[in-house]
């Protein structure tokens, strides 16, 4: 077992291992759980003395504001006071949807992250950014809000598909880039039997720790985080959120690498392109730029009219700045071609529900 802290702005506990010991919060107690675990969910409940749960599918569509409105008024329905505790129980989405469940809910109740995706435990249960999805883009609304802890039993990653399971460490490998980590970049042993693995996503949890720590709201340091997403939410945006998370962050990826060699930086995109046959997604659709332009437009690193995108320059070098739309139009030609050139498996739609 691995045991890390966050100690700014608010310190809190996060474990990594199998068999943990969940603390019991005094007070209320509800959960919010992930379907696709709830197994997992009615044994920790049991456990726990919690008596009222809400099961909801995992997935990018459960973080809507449908679904956020029902959720709320079933916290309403159960009578849970403001010293309740949720557990929020699944996979990268139902996260993002329960932790802003818990910053809003009577203007703010306590919560306890129980990642059970590779996703959520090295991307989404940290950081203290929750939120939910307008249809005009993705994370438009939210709040930061602090758990009072996150526990992540690798117990549950044993029922994850193995293309949803390599598809949450696209981000320990883009840690990896911004960190200049080569162990976090090499995804080739990656599996629960390795004996590196409670390690490995330690020092990916570590390093969005420490930018964390550094920049909690996302004034400055923190904006590196977002290598490979502002083209990665545009095309989620663009596919109407059926492209997974991590197949989009992977491409995103791509894009970045090939802007920074186009701003005179080291050529990262042999790495990623190692990434992507790792991975094996299917490919993107051929978007025009155009297409993509409404969600660029709408991304959340956009200052007054400009767009600021991630650059990195070589590993552990990364600029943030503005791109010329002449650089963007031919980086993203010579992205169409890249795409086009790997070779892939199937579509798995139905195995990329838990991220």
């Amino acid at each position: 077992m691995r045991k890390l802290k966050i100690r700014h702005p608010i310190p809190y506990p996060i474990q990594i291992g199998f068999d943990l010991e969940v603390p019991q919060a005094t007070g209320p107690r509800a959960m919010i759980f992930d379907l696709a675990v709830q197994n997992y969910a009615k044994k920790l409940a049991a456990r726990l003395d919690i008596s009222a749960g809400l099961g909801l599918p995992g997935g990018e569509s459960v973080k809507s504001l449908a679904t956020y409105g029902k959720a709320l008024s079933w916290l309403a329905g159960q009578a849970l006071p403001r010293d309740t505790t949720l557990y929020i129980v699944g996979g990268g989405s139902l996260t993002d949807l329960g932790g802003f469940m818990a910053a809003t809910y009577l203007r703010g109740v306590r919560y306890i992250s129980l990642p059970t995706t590779t996703l959520a435990v090295v991307d989404a249960s940290l950081g203290n950014k929750t939120g939910i999805n307008l249809p005009e883009g993705k994370n438009l609304v939210g709040a930061f809000h602090a758990p009072e802890g996150v526990y992540a039993d690798l117990e549950t990653l044993k029922t994850l598909p193995q293309y949803t399971f390599r598809q949450g460490l696209v981000e320990a490998f883009k840690h990896g880039l911004i960190a200049g980590d080569e162990l976090l970049v090499n995804v080739e042993p990656l599996s629960l039997d390795w004996e590196g693995f409670e390690n490995y996503l330690a020092r990916a949890v570590s390093v969005k720790l420490q930018i964390v720590e550094a920049d909690p709201t996302e004034q400055n340091e923190r904006r590196k985080l977002n290598l490979g997403h502002t083209l990665a939410h545009a095309l989620e945006g663009a596919t109407f959120g059926v492209m997974p998370h991590g197949v989009a962050v992977a491409y995103g990826l791509l894009f970045a690498a090939l802007l920074g060699r186009a701003h005179g930086g080291h050529d990262l995109v042999p790495a990623v392109l190692k990434l992507l046959h790792w991975l094996a997604p299917p490919p993107p659709p051929r978007f025009n730029w155009d297409d993509l332009t409404p969600f660029l437009n709408r991304d959340k690193k956009k200052v007054g009219k400009a767009l600021n995108w991630v650059v990195p320059k070589d590993m552990g070098w990364l600029e943030i700045h503005p791109v010329l739309q002449e650089v963007l139009l031919g980086c993203y030609e010579e992205f169409l071609s890249l795409v086009a050139t790997l070779s892939t498996e199937p579509s798995r739609p139905a195995e990329s529900q838990r991220g």
